[in-house]
């Protein structure tokens, strides 16, 4: 409590001195788009992409990731490889991703009101009101007596700036929802979609809503209230494309939802398929408008395939948000000094790890490009017919290899052949899945599989392992995120600060109250 009082105090005091520097508060910027402190460009334009469970390994795997696809040299540089076999191979290194590039790097601490591994809700309300609450919690402190208004709302009602949310999950999750409702628990999903709706933003787009009809289903449609509070809302990208600036508010549902009605995994998705790019890219076209815009996009996918501890559908999905991010930096190419893009996450998730015990100091991270396919989609469409069929686990290894790489019998060297032990773990895992009742977990089986399917994560793991990748958690862990930043008011996130900070600095670089 003494924290959140010192930090309200320091809060007041920063935007005190800022209001005695300037202008006065409520006064607006000014034309010269300079902000209170006088010293700093105001941004007019401002995306805030967040990579849910994305920290330092997320982002960095995908980027050594394309550096090893690249590198003709990779295998021959690698440490065990003979002094005399590496000749004059060199390692090229990673190849950065759009934002590593920016020219602001910063680190957040991501800690809640109850954890150092905290939830989306606590760490998504952090960043969207400066407040620290529990887990679970959105945008209400920690008893559920005060609500915090979060900086898309004060953008929107102080500044008259167009706002847009977009997410690759659920448009009433935690991360997106953060941004525009205050609700005790994260669960409250149809509470959460009539506040998107109250909310009068002008822009979502993504994944479908959660609990549309309420818990019991006998509430009226999210979707039919919004049509009626003057939303257009899409189910098709035919719609969707049509959409356009004429438009005052619109609810862009993806066409082909996949697991828990989301966005499909980048991996899976097919071509001419809308990805997290086309929303960004739709949504520019929307807010684009004289006073400005606020954007936040997640790529919240990132966090599901970690807590799946899928390390080729993480990378992927960094690599989505990665190009969504390119869309921000295109627009910002024609406005110059007007646009501040950040890319954070949120907590990081998966304890996932470059390096494992089994490879020693090698990596081949280029392996992960045998997996075709996502844990969720394999669940789907193959698992689900092998306990249907009683198919043998003879017959489910030739589709493990077609999908996964992984085999019983290659040639030799071939690194993506199964030792006795890999397969025998998959054979335990095969036999689990396949049983009629699942018997309860004993802790090595927990460990082993968390909640998932035990067939697929066990093939995860092997290849993650293969390819040198590792997690140690099917939840979220304690670690820092990087704070990116380009264009104006940028140098302001420099420095290693609490996630809290991000919306202190973001409202005083917009002069919000």
């Amino acid at each position: 409590m003494k924290r959140l009082i010192a930090l309200a105090l320091a809060l007041v005091m920063c935007l005190g001195f800022c209001a005695c520097s300037g202008e006065e508060a409520g006064e607006g910027t000014n034309p010269e788009n300079v902000n209170m402190q006088g010293d700093i460009k105001s941004p007019k334009y401002v995306f805030l992409f967040i990579g849910d469970g994305m920290s330092y390994p997320q982002f960095q795997a995908a980027a050594d990731y394309l550096g090893a696809l690249a590198d003709e040299d990779y295998e021959k540089a690698l440490p065990s490889v003979d002094y005399e076999e590496r000749q004059n191979a060199v390692l090229d290194g990673p190849k950065d991703l759009s934002f590593m590039g920016f020219p602001v790097a910063g680190s957040a601490v991501t800690y809640d009101a109850c954890s150092f591994a905290p939830d989306s809700a606590s760490t998504a309300t952090s960043i969207a009101t400066g407040e620290k609450t529990y887990s679970g919690m959105i945008n209400v402190s920690t008893d559920g007596s005060q609500s915090f208004e979060t900086i898309a709302e004060k953008l929107h009602e102080q500044k008259g700036f167009e706002i847009g949310i977009i997410s690759s999950v659920n448009l009433n999750h935690a991360t997106p929802a953060a941004f525009y409702a205050h609700q005790a628990s994260r669960n409250d999903y149809y509470e959460i979609g009539l506040e998107l709706i109250d909310s009068d933003f002008e822009y979502f787009a993504g994944g479908g809503l959660k609990k549309v009809t309420g818990n019991e289903g006998t509430s009226e449609s999210l979707y039919d209230l919004a049509e009626k509070a003057g939303y257009k809302v899409t189910f098709t990208q035919a719609d969707a494309e049509k959409v356009s600036a004429d438009d005052e508010k619109v609810i862009l549902i993806d066409e082909n939802l996949a697991d828990d009605d989301a966005i499909s995994y980048d991996m899976d998705r097919k071509e001419g398929q809308w990805a997290l790019a086309d929303y960004v890219e739709k949504g520019i076209e929307v807010l684009d408008n004289e006073k400005g815009f606020f954007m936040m996009c997640e790529g919240g996918k990132i966090d599901w395939a970690c807590h799946a501890n899928d390390a080729a559908a993480t990378v992927t999905d960094t690599l989505a948000l990665d190009a969504a991010v390119q869309k921000a930096m295109e627009f910002a190419e024609s406005h110059k000094d007007e646009t501040l893009i950040i890319v954070t996450g949120d907590h990081e998730t998966g304890g996932l790890t470059i390096g494992f015990a089994g490879t020693d100091y090698d990596t081949y991270l280029d392996s992960l490009a045998s997996q075709k396919i996502s844990y969720a989609l394999y669940d789907e469409q193959y698992v689900a017919a092998y306990k249907e069929n009683g198919t043998s686990f003879e017959d489910v290894m030739k589709d493990v290899e077609t999908l996964f790489g992984l085999k019983i019998k290659g040639e030799e060297g071939d690194r993506l052949v199964l030792t006795e032990y890999e397969l025998e773990r998959l054979k335990a895992a095969y036999e689990l899945t396949m049983a009629e009742e699942k018997p309860e977990y004993t802790q090595e089986q927990y460990v082993l599989y968390g909640t998932y399917e035990p067939l697929s994560v066990t093939i995860t793991h092997i290849l993650n392992n293969k390819s040198g990748i590792d997690f140690t958690s099917y939840s979220h862990t304690g670690l820092p995120v990087a704070v990116f930043a380009d264009g104006a008011g940028a140098e302001t996130f420099g420095g290693y600060y609490d996630n809290t900070d991000i919306y202190v600095k973001l409202s005083t670089l917009l002069d919000v109250k």
